[in-house]
């Protein structure tokens, strides 16, 4: 269990949380989430101990028992995979020992030793790193290389495989799916699933939460504020919580406005002087309900380009890829309105296509040709590495534009989130996701007719990549796209090329189709009692009963209770939110509303958890 009381911590002298409180049951998966700068980080280097509570107490379990993701990891010549053991520090130790009393042929040793390995799984030890590794995308080919010679999106990957190859009751991630592909993304959703400690998950990723979490924690006016189900219940919850602060607060508003005008009225009469003076108390020891704030400060769109050729690109016979080809030689056309997403694993030439379809990388062989007047828009990572750290945003819009006037550069740069002093500021003082929302504004301001991004959400806030959706279903002109955003995929593009083993293959289904086939070519392979053991920590997301191996109805039930589970969690979040509106606590308030949703409350609490007995039931005997 976790537990916050009256919990208060400042990052250079600037409150982060006051008296913040906060209760944690045991196997809950807790989605944090918040604004950029709301303290998601500082919150989870306090659960990890590193930043001591200023007031308050913090309890968590034992930091032995504690898995978070370290940011830097120094492996010296250690290969891939035995980074990975590492993760599981006492067996690891234990193969270490025997490795060396194996040397020194010490039988007595290594009877001991081999019965203490045998106790904590350590038989096992390679092939659940190894498992773990490859379904985060590090080939076999690549375990027994030294960690040094790897990429920085594969140490990465190898720092997330060691940190849920830990035996732990609290696991802490922070934005675990950054460097990772949809095919790797699915497969860490079906291991956090299998979870069964505590997990408390930082992301900007909509769909991940959704499927990992069961409760969500808000960051917001330094307090912490518990709903009960996913990412989707937290937003419907919180909208029907603002209107019920939008509507307590005009109602307080009109009180106060009519005690003060009595106030005003009646202080210098004397027969309704001291009347006046209570209301004046009443209106000082009043607590004062806050305004309902912006819910997003990003709004920007894509103008429309002045004409669309058609076709806007076409390739003959492209071959691509770094010296050798990756893919088969390819002949198509972009036209005017065309959606695309590009799918496939790490390395599978999603990011080379899109550079040659840029021109930026030189085809191998064959030919592209662009439509009149052809505009593009590119995006990729390395976009960041261009800007000019010395510059301001207005004046890298100004470089790229010499045109543009300062009005209209500050207004264009408003929508991305830099306004006032923030247009001005040196880009070098800059976070990734502001560096990445400069790349946006300055490719939007072209007007392009066609839009190649890689990977655009990469360190953006759910704000901003709600932002993005916006925008792009709004654009005219012609986009393919690379990410592993699917609540993105989903909204923006209608068509799905898929690489695989050097073909491009057009999907006739949607994204779900996709991840189905990736589902049936990966079957969930057992973890044993590692970072995850093999048992469902909650009814979240289960496996679909195959079929010719279950019956029918207890899989048709399962899906039912699935569905009164969603409803009741949704429910219960409004009941939660209209519980903390304070309006329902004051002298006049309405003490019956008040018993009936609590009385409410109690009886979902109940069904859900009748709904989860019963769903573990049905789930066991499905796989029995």
């Amino acid at each position: 269990m976790v537990v916050l009381e009256n919990l208060s911590l400042y990052r250079g002298g600037a409150p982060i949380l006051v008296d913040a409180n906060l209760r944690v049951n045991a196997g809950t998966h807790l989605g944090l989430v918040g604004v950029n700068g709301a303290g998601k980080s500082s919150l989870l280097a306090a659960l990890r101990g590193e930043l001591a509570p200023d007031t308050g107490t913090l309890s968590t379990p034992p930091p032995g028992r504690i898995a978070h993701l370290a940011q830097e990891l120094t492996a010296g010549g250690s290969t891939v995979l035995d980074v990975a053991m590492s993760g599981d520090f006492q067996a690891h130790a234990l193969h270490q020992r025997i490795q060396a009393a194996e040397v020194t042929q010490d039988g007595a040793l290594l009877a001991e030793l081999h019965t203490q390995f045998e106790l904590v799984d350590g038989y096992r030890l390679e092939s659940r790193a190894a498992t773990i590794l490859t379904g985060l995308g590090i080939t076999t080919e690549l375990h027994p290389r030294p960690f040094a010679a790897l990429s920085g999106g594969q140490r990465v990957r190898t720092a997330l495989a060691r940190t849920l190859m830990q035996p732990a009751d609290l696991l802490l991630l922070d934005e675990p799916t950054n460097h990772l592909d949809l095919d790797a993304l699915l497969w860490l959703e079906g291991f956090l699933n299998r979870f069964p400690g505590t997990l408390v998950l930082v992301s900007h990723d909509r769909d991940f939460l959704d499927q990992t979490t069961t409760h969500t924690v808000h960051i917001e006016a330094r307090q912490l504020q518990l709903y009960t189900g996913n990412y989707s219940a937290f937003e419907q919850a919180r909208a029907e919580r603002r209107r019920l602060q939008t509507a307590a607060f005009a109602r307080q508003q009109d009180r106060i406005q009519h005690m003060e005008r009595f106030v005003e009225r009646f202080r210098a009469k004397a027969t309704k002087a001291r009347q006046a003076q209570s209301r004046l108390k009443a209106l000082e020891r009043m607590e004062r309900i806050v305004a309902v704030q912006s819910e997003n400060p990003f709004r920007f769109s894509l103008p429309a380009p002045k004409r669309l050729p058609n076709p806007l690109l076409s390739v003959e016979d492209l071959v691509v890829g770094h010296g050798t080809p990756m893919l088969a030689p390819l002949s198509l056309s972009l036209l005017p309105g065309e959606r695309i997403a590009l799918l496939g694993a790490n390395g599978a030439g999603k990011s080379t296509l899109l550079k040659t379809l840029a021109g930026v990388l030189p085809a191998l062989a064959g030919s592209r040709s662009e439509g009149h007047e052809l505009c593009i828009g590119y995006f990729d990572q390395q976009q960041l590495e261009v800007l000019d750290p010395a510059a301001s945003p207005l004046l890298q819009l100004q470089r790229q534009d010499p045109k543009v006037s300062e009005q209209a550069g500050r207004n264009h740069l408003g929508g991305f989130g830099f306004s006032g002093d923030q247009a001005l500021a040196p880009i070098e003082h800059c976070s990734g996701g502001e560096k990445t929302r400069l790349a946006l504004a300055l490719i939007a301001w072209q007007r392009p007719h066609l839009l190649l991004l890689d990977e655009p959400t990469n360190h953006l806030d759910i704000e901003m990549r709600q932002a993005l959706v916006e925008a792009l279903l709004d654009y005219p002109g012609t986009l393919v796209l690379v990410s592993h955003d699917r609540h993105l995929l989903r909204t923006t593009v209608d068509q799905y090329w898929w690489l695989k083993d050097g073909q491009l293959i057009r999907l006739e289904g949607d994204l779900d189709a996709y991840e189905a086939e990736l589902q049936a070519a990966k079957p969930r392979a057992s973890l044993g009692n590692g970072a995850a053991g093999a048992m469902p920590a909650t009814p979240r997301a289960p496996t679909p009963p195959t079929k010719g191996r279950t019956n029918d109805r207890p899989a048709k039930e399962l899906r039912r209770i699935e569905a009164q589970l969603t409803e009741l969690e949704g429910r219960m979040g409004v009941i939660e939110s209209e519980l903390a509106d304070p309006a329902h606590y004051q002298a006049n308030a309405d003490e019956g509303r008040l018993n009936r949703l609590v009385t409410e409350r109690e009886r979902a609490a109940t069904e859900i958890q009748q709904l989860e007995a019963r769903w573990l039931s049905l789930a066991e005997s499905i796989d029995s």
